[in-house]
């Protein structure tokens, strides 16, 4: 019996997952499905599960809290709809890294890599690491956009993406700001479809409506307790971290 732990505070989402599992061809037990940081901690200090299915933003905070407070010696899948966070992933025990929404497929060939490791004759600790080396290096080959088509009723401009300053959802209009502090209206429907098209490393979605571009950040100033305002060179507005996310964008920026 693989005994799963679920951590995942959207109940579509949830409800998928189980409904994946549940037509697993292995026998398997989900022992808890928890949505928050605190309620995940106090669990796993008490219990053991095979695999953890993972949510990176819960509705406490991060998920990566939970393993930075106590030892977790089983493997995790993260499923998240935010590709920027797949390097702290696999800081750890992350073996997969499901981007949502995921299909049955690409679920599938994330548990098969834990049964690959399951089922291993080498050290756990090895099995992990050649996993881990192996999701990294299809993270990395991955390409990404390098410029948006702008339209306009002259006709359609193009706008490279190592020239913009942030990106910023605005009732529902995605606007990109150029090194200029010029204001560009893009096409793409939702910031989630904007993160997905870019890389991590360069790229950081500091709250809810604001999506950063590193090389830009000239300085970064304590706001409040939990937040930081932040100055991009050539824009005269401070951008502000999310609770939420301060904690995570101050690993990020010194990366």
């Amino acid at each position: 019996m693989i005994k799963i732990l679920i951590i995942e505070d959207e109940i579509p989402a949830r409800k998928k997952l189980k409904r994946f599992i549940e037509e697993l061809n292995s026998t398997t037990e989900i022992i808890a499905e928890l949505d928050t940081v605190e309620d995940a901690v106090e669990f796993l200090k008490n219990q053991n599960p095979d695999i953890i299915f993972s949510d990176i933003e819960l509705l406490d905070g991060n998920a990566f809290e939970i393993y930075r407070q106590v030892q977790v010696d089983c493997p995790i899948i993260f499923t998240t709809a935010y590709d920027q966070f797949w390097m702290d992933a696999f800081d750890g025990n992350g073996i997969a890294y499901l981007l949502k929404p995921f299909s049955k497929e690409r679920f599938q060939k994330a548990w098969d890599k834990y049964l690959l490791f399951r089922n291993s004759n080498s050290r756990e600790d090895d099995s992990i690491a050649n996993l881990t080396k192996l999701f990294q290096q299809n993270f990395t080959e991955k390409r990404y956009k390098k410029r948006f088509s702008i339209n306009t009723h002259q006709g359609i401009y193009f706008l490279e993406t190592e020239n913009i300053l942030f990106f910023e959802a605005n009732e529902g209009v995605i606007f990109a700001y150029d090194s200029k502090g010029k204001k560009h209206l893009l096409t793409e429907a939702t910031l989630k479809e904007i993160e997905q098209q870019l890389n991590p490393s360069d790229f950081f979605r500091i709250n809810r409506s604001e999506f950063v571009h590193k090389p830009y950040i000239e300085k970064i100033e304590r706001y409040n307790k939990n937040t930081l305002a932040i100055k991009l060179r050539g824009f005269e507005t401070y951008l502000k971290t999310s609770q939420s996310n301060t904690a995570t964008f101050r690993e990020w920026i010194e990366k």
